[in-house]
């Protein structure tokens, strides 16, 4: 017997149809192995409700994870909340792109003052790579339910141009393609990515561009934020993004910031753990 169609309450307070397709896709690419992904979907299957929130969905599925998996799959199923725990100033997630970017090959500055042809501009990253140099502005949220409208786009690309005008005086950089970006951890409105798509300025979202989107980045780069980590407490989580640590990749470097937190070498021992199993599965 089929399950009949159950109405689900979105992060913006739109109402969409349960998907079962789209739940399995997600615990996939947590690395969930067959067997547990059958059972996550028939138990959250059963609590289902008319008007049940996305949120309540994920919360569920990720409290099944964590008992039925090894830590590590329950750290890549949370990245999208994980992301959005790296407030609250901003300055986290422009570090966390700047990695990405670099993990793509460009050479990427963060948080730089930056010349235009009329005022200078405060720039989240700066990225070059061969005749490729991007001005790139980061809009981050905390609440799943904002999202960029056309203001944002129609102001960076104002920034963008003045900063253009000036790059192209510089030697070499008449043949160099120049763009200006917006990235945000949520989404676009229609109308903003239309007037992307006119003037010529990136946009990368959650899940756009569609096989080029944030989280396909994330999952071919296999760098994730330590806010994924299910082992460390958000306390400890914030201290580390207080001393600029955002990368998973960081604490297996450096471990010894975590003897630095005071946390038992017994919990240290977990959470490197946990942090090497994230890091060596993309």
């Amino acid at each position: 017997m089929g399950l009949k169609a159950i109405s689900i309450v979105k992060m913006t307070g739109e109402r969409d149809e349960f998907s079962e397709a789209k739940l399995k896709h997600s615990l996939e690419r947590s690395g969930a192995s067959d067997v547990v992904i059958l059972e996550v979907i028939e138990i959250v299957k059963k609590s289902l409700y008319d008007g049940i929130t996305t949120k309540e969905i994920y919360k569920k599925a990720f409290d099944l994870l964590r008992k039925t998996s090894q830590p590590s799959t329950a750290a890549r199923y949370k990245l999208k909340n994980a992301i959005m725990e790296l407030g609250p100033t901003g300055f986290p997630f422009e570090k966390f792109i700047g990695a990405i970017l670099s993990y793509e090959g460009f050479q990427t500055q963060v948080g730089v003052i930056v010349k235009g042809h009329c005022v200078n501009h405060e720039v989240d990253v700066i990225a070059q790579k061969n005749n490729q140099h991007f001005m790139i502005e980061c809009k981050f949220h905390s609440d799943a339910g904002r999202f960029c409208n056309v203001k944002i786009p129609l102001y960076i690309q104002s920034r963008f141009k003045d900063v253009e005008a000036q790059w192209e005086k510089q030697p070499g950089h008449g043949t160099k393609f120049h763009q200006g970006w917006v990235v945000t951890n949520t989404r676009f409105s229609s109308d903003a990515i239309q007037y992307g798509i006119c003037a010529g300025l990136y946009l990368l979202s959650w899940n756009y561009p569609r096989k080029n989107s944030l989280k396909e980045r994330i999952d071919r780069s296999g760098l994730h934020p330590i806010t994924c980590l299910t082992t460390l407490t958000k306390n400890e989580k914030q201290k580390l993004l207080d001393k600029d640590i955002v990368l998973c990749t960081d604490l297996t470097l450096h471990p010894k910031l975590l003897k630095s937190l005071e946390i038992s070498e017994k919990r240290q021992k977990k959470i490197l753990r946990e942090t090497h199993e994230l890091c060596n599965n993309k």
